[in-house]
């Protein structure tokens, strides 16, 4: 098979004790980690043990000052440096051998503003601190579609979620931010303040500093919501379920939405397909919605009406931290053709027969009324993946680490796969070029796929807020740089 080799690890970076006890002196209130420090084991797990990496040093920053003091000891004496926010990135972004990580775990205070229904949350919290605060108070705001992702993370490059068909992205609801830039520097970044800076961090944030602080428009939410997973034999069921899909997309508004998983669910011999469903009112009504769903008789059904800050821990236990994994985005349009989804699905045997360890591998297709975020223009922030089509998310899992190589070619396989059905689409319908979205994009993409008409205004403001390439984790926004792994 196409899939199976390895490559070796970077080289690790020593730092000297005296350099770790100087740092440590010049913190005022965060916490410094060295390997040999009570904690530091569980200082570095990632969502992914596969770029769990081993770093000197760990600074759990719990003020802005100590970011900005990390950052400028580390230019001081070139020591490379990660951030980490909710430690989901599977490209490995978050994490570094042997040189230094700004975990942001710690600082994560999240304050609701009810009388001008905002909130602001540090850029360590996770969506599930913003969701229960929020929610505290009858008001929601924009995250994802699980809640242990970190706010900053999903903020930074794009956030579409549950609320997305009526409100649009996570960064269409931000309206303002707190920055560390590469020279330690503090800016506010908001359409009035600093607005390069505000156009940039909306989509490539992480490629020019550290998110402090974020501030969202909060909406109502008084009303509960309609949600839960329904789960499908693929075999009888997938043709009517891609149907159904189809049809929530072209005939609904925002306030519904479907995100199908494909995988092979221990209690059945084959793949299942599992439906994650959201409705946002009563009960009755999404039952009246989701019926032709409902009507294909799930082996199992867990929708009930719950509180919106509930939503986004659905889908919790699919994706949870811990084991070997990865995401790689992809790209659809709507109506979807089953039999091309049929195709993926015996990929996803094919693969599972190859690779021991991998049966937890989900493929995802979310189905996202997209009118709301369509109404912005792309270039309005570096944020470029806007327009009338979905994201799919292709989620290899496996156990033994001998397997990463196969398991990384084998998501870029499959994303060759959307790619072609995507191109081969597009051409009929006569649609513009499509690309793919960042937060999915465990594999770093051309940041040219991932930017479009955006990337050379980015390259610019780079070179003015980041023109060493301090923050270099990401992706490469230097002309002549193909960015390419």
């Amino acid at each position: 098979m196409p899939w199976l080799a390895s490559a070796p690890d970077p080289p690790t970076n020593q730092i000297s004790p005296v350099l770790v006890e100087q740092l440590a002196n010049s913190l005022k209130t965060s916490q410094l980690l060295t390997p040999d420090s009570e904690g530091y084991a569980d200082g570095i797990k990632r969502w992914s043990d596969a770029v769990e990496k081993e770093a000197a040093i760990i600074v759990y920053a719990t003020s802005t000052k100590d970011i900005s003091t990390t950052i400028t000891f580390c230019r001081a004496h070139a020591i490379p440096f990660a951030v980490s926010g909710g430690r989901h990135s599977s490209n490995g972004a978050s994490s570094i051998s042997g040189g230094l990580v700004i975990d942001l775990r710690k600082f994560n205070k999240v304050i609701v503003d009810t009388s001008n229904k905002t909130v602001t949350a540090q850029g360590g919290a996770v969506w599930r601190d913003v969701d229960e605060a929020a929610g505290e108070h009858d008001l929601a705001a924009v995250g994802g579609t699980v809640n242990h992702t970190g706010v900053g993370g999903l903020t930074l490059g794009g956030g579409y979620g549950w609320l997305s068909g009526q409100y649009g992205l996570t960064i269409d609801n931000l309206l303002s931010c707190t920055m560390v830039l590469a020279d330690g520097s503090v800016e506010k970044a908001s359409e009035s303040e600093n607005p390069g800076l505000f156009w940039a961090v909306r989509g490539a944030g992480q490629c020019f500093g550290v998110a402090a602080d974020l501030t969202f428009r909060a909406h109502d939410q008084k009303n509960q919501i309609w949600a839960g997973q329904m789960v499908f034999p693929a075999d009888e069921r997938l043709e009517a379920i891609v149907e159904f899909g189809n049809s929530l997309v072209a005939t609904t508004d925002g306030n519904s939405a479907l995100i199908m998983g494909i995988t092979a669910p221990p209690f059945l011999k084959g793949p299942a397909a599992i439906t994650t469903v959201f409705y946002n009112g009563a009960k009755e009504e999404a039952e009246k919605l989701f019926a032709p769903l409902i009507a294909l008789n799930p082996i199992k059904n867990t929708t009930a009406e719950m509180p919106y800050c509930k939503m986004n821990g659905v889908m919790n236990h699919a994706v949870d931290y811990g084991g070997r994994k990865l995401s790689k985005g992809a790209s659809f349009v709507t109506p979807l053709r089953p039999s091309f989804v049929r195709d993926l699905v015996d990929e996803l045997r094919h693969f599972h027969h190859e690779v021991e360890g991998t049966r937890k591998t989900i493929l995802l297709f979310e189905f996202f009324n997209t009118a709301q975020w369509c109404k912005i223009p792309k270039t309005a922030m570096s944020f470029a993946n806007r327009g009338n089509h979905q994201n799919a998310m292709i989620g290899p899992f496996w156990s033994d680490e001998a397997s990463d190589s196969a398991c990384r070619r084998w998501a870029r396989h499959m994303a060759q796969q959307f790619n072609t059905e995507l191109e081969l689409v597009r051409k009929e319908r006569g649609l513009e070029e499509i690309g793919e979205y960042g937060n999915y994009d465990g594999l770093l993409a051309s940041p040219r796929r991932i930017f479009g008409a955006n990337y050379d205004r980015l390259t610019e403001l780079k070179a003015k807020f980041d023109p060493d390439n301090v923050f270099d984790k990401s992706y490469s926004l230097y002309v002549g740089d193909s960015g390419l792994i």
